[in-house]
């Protein structure tokens, strides 16, 4: 679903620092922005960096399938719970289909919307890319770095390491309930698919939580926790890659900025 795979690319390249910073910088101003126009450019600055990783869509197809479903569901429900969002942020009612009692669609609405689309191409890359290209240890390494607890940061990174195991396990019985003839695959029903996932998802369940119960003894009788700070092993001091890719973001961030000062806002208003 998602794990880290050593390749041979720019952004594999980079420290883990480096990728940390960077992917806030651009999700903080993804977020906070309502320009079109620089939302626009944000994206394809992310899809860009995104196929520059070299992520294959089989890596993380049912992530972005989930993340779809999840986004359509989220824009049909800001519809629905507040349909006149966009004309009181714009300030102007253009109707474009009078609909039943409060449900009638604007131009204002849509547009509205749309922002929040085009906001999950904003930041949904940059957060699989950050995920996907740096080691776990390095991860841990980078959050330690800008001021979060060690402590946090190693749980985060050991959790990353135990989603492909927790995978793969999941694939090895799978397998071999169908070996003995219990069909769980996409030739079966649906009702059945999901019964036999169950069967096979609870067990694992339990067997996960002896293994997160051994994994704290083993750590604290290392004595782990005991000090205020620690060393990383795979921390890496910034080289010219990271501090070209760290200035790269930080002006995209400062343009987004600015456009807050001249929109006199967050957002950009093209019905005036």
């Amino acid at each position: 679903m998602i794990g880290y795979t050593q390749k041979d690319t720019p952004i594999h390249d980079l420290s883990g620092f480096a990728k940390l910073v960077c992917f806030l910088l651009i999700s903080v101003i993804g977020m906070v922005s309502y320009d079109t126009r620089f939302l626009l450019g944000l994206a394809v600055f992310s899809i860009l960096i995104f196929r520059l990783a070299k992520i294959r869509y089989r890596e993380i197809s049912f992530v972005l399938k989930f993340i779809a479903a999840f986004s359509l569901l989220n824009l049909l429900a800001v519809y629905v719970f507040a349909p006149e969002y966009g004309v009181e942020i714009y300030g102007t009612r253009h109707v474009i289909f009078e609909g039943i009692g409060r449900f009638t669609l604007t131009q204002e609405q849509l547009f509205y919307e749309l922002n929040l689309l085009i906001k999950y191409f904003v930041t949904i890359p940059p957060g699989l890319i950050f995920l996907m290209t740096t080691n776990p240890s390095e991860l841990a390494a980078s959050l330690n770095r800008i001021g979060l607890s060690y402590k946090i940061a190693y749980a985060f990174a050991l959790a990353l390491r135990y989603i492909p195991d927790i995978q793969e396990d999941f694939r090895t019985i799978s397998k071999a309930q169908q070996a003995r003839g219990n069909e769980i695959s996409s030739k079966a029903p649906l009702l059945k698919r999901v019964r036999g996932n169950l069967a096979i998802a609870l067990p694992l369940i339990f067997s996960s939580l002896e293994r997160i119960d051994t994994i704290s003894s083993a750590m604290e009788l290392r004595r782990f926790g005991k000090k205020a700070t620690r060393s990383w092993y795979m921390s890496r001091p910034l080289n010219r890659q990271d501090k070209l890719a760290i200035i790269v973001v930080l002006g995209i961030t400062l343009i987004g900025v600015s456009l807050l000062y001249l929109n006199q806002g967050r957002f950009y208003n093209p019905f005036h």
